[in-house]
């Protein structure tokens, strides 16, 4: 009787294995014997399974991003202040424990950004909706708990925005030391502007 192989659950079990090859060497720099071993298969079998290594980080970053989000929503829910959970919610782009997402989703943008295909931009439009509408959903509570002005809906772009360009300026240029600062400052400006008196 032949083996049914989950071939879903054999492609997350191959892109877990690389987890750690990708964050210590970066994806450009492992070459499918490597990512064969590590994930204890034949070369030929990752091809089986994945046409290029792009592929098996595309697959990491979704497997992680769903990690991620369900850990974010057990977070936020402990927060009570609108301000704590928009806090809580772009703290992401620094927390020591998102370190290893962080960097597989930088390599992952930039093989994006150069190769992108339609799965890609599926992927990431689906992310920047759930994060979009994430963020307006911790607002609109603000709003209903009266801890923050109707008007601050009109800045959810904005703070979306601002975060994730300061993340991409903190990693390509010099100009953020202190990027958990920056973002907290740059909220807690723009909520002395929303927060009711």
């Amino acid at each position: 009787m032949a083996i049914i192989i989950d071939k879903e659950q054999k492609r997350k079990d191959i892109a877990l294995a690389t987890k750690k090859l990708i964050f210590k060497k970066g994806i450009d720099n492992i070459t499918i014997s490597q990512i064969a071993k590590v994930a204890k298969i034949g070369k030929g079998t990752v091809y089986e399974y994945f046409k290029n290594k792009d592929e098996i980080i595309f697959k990491l970053v979704e497997i992680l991003m769903e990690k991620h989000n369900e850990q974010k929503k057990v977070q936020l829910a402990k927060c009570t202040a609108t301000r704590e959970k928009v806090k809580n919610f772009f703290s992401f782009f620094y927390l020591k424990e998102d370190e290893e997402l962080r960097e597989i989703y930088k390599q992952f943008t930039a093989i994006a950004l150069n190769n992108s295909n339609e799965d890609m931009i599926d992927f990431q439009t689906e992310c920047y909706t759930l994060y979009e509408k994430w963020i307006e959903e911790i607002i609109q509570e603000g709003i209903e708990k009266k801890e923050l002005k109707l008007k601050a809906k009109e800045l959810i772009m904005g703070i979306f925005a601002y975060a994730h360009g300061i993340f991409i300026l903190s990693v390509t240029t010099r100009a953020v030391t202190d990027l958990q600062q920056k973002i907290d400052d740059q909220i807690d400006f723009l909520f002395n502007f929303m927060e009711e008196k």
